[in-house]
C-alpha cells in the first residue's frame, strides 16, 4: 500500500542544512498498522507529511497504492483523496456545525449530493460516538470530541490509508483514551494506518510494527514484542528507558 524508498528531506536552519528525513525506506502492507516513535525533532512527523504530499522531498520516491508522489505527472490531489490525515490540531471550521464539517469536503471533492453526504456523515458520527453532537459548533466540544470529529471527517472521504500525526498530543490526559479507542476500532476493522505517537501503550497493543526514528533515520524496527522487551540498538534502549 505504501512504499518509501531512500527519501531525503532537508531544511535550511541556522546556517546549515538539516536532513529531517535522511535516506528513509519502508514498506507498509494493506491493513497493517505501523507506529512511528522517537524524540522530538527526529523526523517522524516530517516523514508522515511527505507521505501525503504536504512536504516535498529532495530525492527518493514514495508510492501510495501505485501512485508515485515523486512523478510530476501524478495528480497529488488524487493521492490526498485516498490518504486521510489527522493532525495534532483539529483544524475544524469553527463557523460550521459538526455535521457541516463532515459534509463539506464530500460535496466539494467527491461531488456527493447533500443528502448522501449527510447520510455518510451521520453514520460516521455514530461510529465515533458523537451522533448527538451533529448540530454543535466545534467550540462547544471538548478536545477529545473535536479530534473524533476530525477522524470522522477524514473517514468520510473513504481513504485507503489513514495517517495520524500525534493525534492525542494536544489533548488533556483524560481525553486521550476516547480518541485511542476510535483508532483501535479502525485498526481492528483492517484500516491501513501509520501513526506517529508518544502513546507507548497504544503502540504495544495495536501496532503490527513499531519504527523508532532519530536524527532523520529509522534506527530500529520490529514487532511490539521485540521492540518493548528486547530492543537491539543502544539509542532505542535509551529512549525507552526515558519514556517507559
Amino acid at each position: 500500500m505504501i512504499k518509501v524508498e531512500n527519501v531525503v528531506k532537508t531544511f535550511q536552519g541556522r546556517g546549515q542544512i538539516v536532513r529531517a528525513v535522511d535516506d528513509v525506506s519502508l514498506e507498509i502492507s494493506k491493513g497493517e498498522v505501523v507506529v512511528i516513535i522517537g524524540p522530538s525533532g527526529s523526523g517522524k512527523s516530517t516523514c508522515l507529511r511527505c507521505m501525503n504530499g504536504l512536504e516535498s522531498f529532495e530525492s527518493g520516491s514514495i508510492c501510495i497504492d501505485g501512485l508515485n508522489l515523486a512523478d510530476r505527472r501524478t495528480d497529488i490531489n488524487r493521492v490526498r483523496r485516498e490518504v486521510g490525515m489527522v493532525f495534532q490540531q483539529f483544524n475544524l471550521f469553527p463557523h460550521k456545525t459538526v455535521l457541516e464539517n463532515l459534509c463539506l469536503a464530500q460535496q466539494v471533492v467527491h461531488g456527493r449530493k447533500r443528502s448522501e453526504a449527510q447520510q455518510k456523515a451521520r453514520a460516521l458520527l455514530n461510529k465515533v460516538g458523537l451522533a448527538f453532537k451533529e448540530d454543535e459548533y466545534p467550540s462547544r466540544l471538548s478536545g477529545g470530541q473535536q479530534q473524533r470529529v476530525a477522524i470522522a471527517r477524514a473517514l468520510a472521504m473513504n481513504p485507503k490509508v489513514m495517517l495520524f500525526d500525534e493525534p492525542t498530543s494536544a489533548l488533556d490526559p483524560e481525553m486521550v483514551g476516547e480518541v485511542l479507542d476510535v483508532m483501535k476500532q479502525l485498526a481492528a476493522e483492517g484500516m491501513t494506518m501509520v501513526v506517529v505517537t508518544h502513546e507507548m501503550g497504544f503502540a504495544r497493543e495495536v501496532a503490527d510494527r513499531v519504527l523508532f526514528m532519530d536524527q532523520g533515520k529509522i534506527v530500529e524496527e520490529g514487532t511490539p514484542e521485540h521492540f518493548f522487551t528486547n530492543p537491539q540498538e543502544d539509542r532505542t534502549k535509551l529512549f525507552l528507558n526515558q519514556v517507559l
